[in-house]
């Protein structure tokens, strides 16, 4: 029987969904927003994220490790190679890599305790007493935060028991004060070596500070004892030479510093200390000369620009009557730090040591009261006078006050402004015998000018060497 099919026509398949608008309209727009990419990185407007950043992120290890080789190498701090870079940390230097590091890793008590250690070493290589001031605070902030993180770790203890001590003794810390930090210094080190009676570190800088307690027994055994418990290490034969030096022992001082620069050859402040042994102690210029002119030679090769081992040889061809090699060494340091009013005090003096009077006033002027560019015949640059804040700087005020007496003339009297300076001198040590014997010699002259008699020259001893410490 035949049946006629009606109706839809069958299908064997699923049947096609209709034309979505909606669905259309969002391929398009994601067709379209892939091109402006595309159009975008190409033009540079948009960094593909597969590309390598232009300032990649370090590790504070690999900070730690350059502090160390900046360290090992003697760059301790160079700011005059400081090029600024927005964002990008400055690493020109052993303290530069420990701060860059400890950004990364700020609870690292032993990097902090590393930074303390070599800003006061630092310290030694600055000119300036609010520099140096500046400097070993800025240790004992950073001694202070690793002892906060590790208050039993030894060696912690003791680099904070140094840098106490070196602060103890800025020419800016008033005596009672420093009566206070070397009592505090001493109970650091002390325990310190409590901890662990075996750390050479914590022997080493107990035996300094009581040398600079004037214990010296004491502090010549414990610093011999550090030296064996650890002999590769600087630290502790740089305090044996200074117990030594301390006790006027200079030819054993001197072996001592120069067994710490067989195992830090490039740290310029020993070469320094073994030139002033050997000029100070053992009254060999010829030899100090030799070990300041190592020290220029490796800050030369590091590029640091220190204007230290050029006034150290100034000083010396001074004291041998050498005025115009003197001078010439002076001048270099000048070019180093054309602002600094040590480096013009130096100068100076080293003038007034040659009688060349007229030269030495300008200098010394701008090392007491400041002088302007005009007036810097040599620097060329506005310097700021030093405060009366030192004996050191307290002799380059006698100098100044004595230059300007001797240069004083019945027609051309330069005592009225001689005199306030030798007053402010007389006024701040009254009890130093030396300071206020050249004062009462150069007030001497006016007195004399007064009555008419001419001026004969005053010159001062030449007591402006660094401190040790």
């Amino acid at each position: 029987m035949q049946h006629d099919l009606v109706g839809k026509r069958p299908t064997f398949r699923p049947a096609r969904p209709g034309i979505n608008i909606y669905r259309l309209l969002v391929l398009l727009g994601l067709i379209v927003a892939a091109i402006w990419v595309m159009l975008s990185v190409q033009r540079g407007q948009v960094r593909s994220p597969f590309e390598p950043t232009l300032t990649p992120t370090r590790m504070p290890e690999s900070y730690f490790m350059e502090a160390q080789a900046y360290f090992d190498s003697g760059k301790l701090d160079d700011p005059s190679n400081k090029t600024p870079g927005p964002g990008v940390p400055l690493v020109n230097d052993a303290i530069d890599a420990y701060i860059a590091a400890l950004n990364g890793d700020p609870t690292n008590a032993k990097a902090w305790a590393e930074l303390a250690r070599i800003q006061a070493y630092s310290s030694s290589m600055l000119r300036s007493d609010n520099d140096r001031k500046t400097r070993l605070e800025e240790a004992k902030a950073s001694a202070d935060k690793a002892i906060q993180l590790a208050p039993d770790d030894s060696s912690i203890r003791a680099i904070r028991a140094f840098v106490l001590d070196w602060y103890a003794f800025t020419p800016l810390v008033a005596s009672e004060d420093r009566s206070t930090l070397l009592a505090e210094a001493e109970r650091e080190a002390s325990r310190a070596f409590q901890i662990d009676p075996q750390n050479a570190l914590a022997l080493a800088y107990y035996a300094e500070i009581l040398a600079d307690e004037q214990k010296w027994t004491q502090a010549e055994k414990y610093a011999a004892q550090a030296v064996v418990l650890d002999p590769n290490s600087m630290d502790t034969h740089r305090v044996y030479g200074y117990v030594l030096e301390t006790l006027g022992k200079y030819n054993s001082a001197i072996q001592q510093y120069e067994a710490a620069t067989q195992i830090n050859p490039n740290m310029t402040f020993l070469y320094l200390r073994i030139g002033q042994n050997f000029r100070e102690g053992i009254h060999n210029s010829d030899r100090a000369l030799e070990y300041f002119d190592k020290a220029a030679r490796i800050n030369e090769q590091l590029g640091v620009q220190n204007p230290l081992p050029f006034i150290e040889i100034a000083r010396t061809y001074t004291q041998m009557g050498q005025f115009f090699a003197a001078s010439i060494n002076a001048q270099k340091a000048l070019q180093f730090d054309p602002t600094s009013p040590q480096t013009y005090g130096q100068l100076g003096i080293i003038y007034r040591r040659a009688r060349n009077y007229e030269g030495a006033n300008y200098l010394l002027k701008c090392a007491v009261v400041g002088c302007t560019a005009s007036e810097n015949e040599m620097g060329k640059m506005d310097v700021q006078g030093l405060p009366l804040t030192s004996v050191t700087v307290a002799y380059y005020y006698v100098e100044y006050g004595t230059n300007l007496a001797f240069l004083s003339r019945p027609n051309e009297n330069y005592c009225p402004q001689a005199i306030p300076i030798l007053e402010q001198v007389r006024k701040a040590y009254p009890d130093d015998p030396s300071l206020t014997g050249i004062v009462d010699d150069s007030e001497g002259i006016c007195r004399r000018l007064a009555q008419g008699v001419a001026p004969v020259p005053t010159i001062t001893p030449d007591l402006t060497a660094s401190p040790g410490g």
